[in-house]
């Protein structure tokens, strides 16, 4: 029996520790997004850094979009439909690098993040599937 796409693309959400930008995604958090890249400009920085609330309100976002940012918790970020390329602006306007923000996602510190992705990634080994538990 064929798979539906809506079957296929759930499996994505089975993974441990992924989430896979989808096109449903990307429809979420198309103004979060728009928020972020908004940040390439000096100016915009410059408003957001000096309210940061009066700023988010600016946009159609959802609250709980702008509440991800205003906690810097990415992983929800990531969840409600943020991209890690648009929301590397937010972190970019913080002084924080690309590295020490993901360590932020990971739990590690950026050493142990850093150390990890030279030594090949995330072992394959343990938790493959959500649902299965395996």
């Amino acid at each position: 029996m064929k798979q539906s796409i809506h079957e296929y693309l759930a499996e994505f959400e089975d993974i441990p520790g992924t989430r896979v930008y989808t096109a449903q995604r990307g429809r979420k958090g198309y103004w979060l997004n728009q928020f972020c890249m908004s940040l390439m400009k000096p100016e915009n920085r410059e408003r957001f850094k000096a309210d940061e609330r009066a700023y988010l309100d600016e946009w159609p976002m959802t609250e709980a979009q702008k509440q991800t940012i205003l906690n810097r918790d990415y992983n929800a970020a990531l969840d409600e439909g943020g991209n890690i390329y648009f929301l590397a602006k937010v972190f970019s306007t913080d002084g924080l690098s690309f590295l020490q923000a993901v360590g932020t996602m990971t739990g590690m510190t950026p050493e142990d993040y850093q150390a990890m992705m030279i030594a090949g990634g995330r072992s394959p080994e343990g938790l493959r599937s959500i649902k299965d538990g395996n």
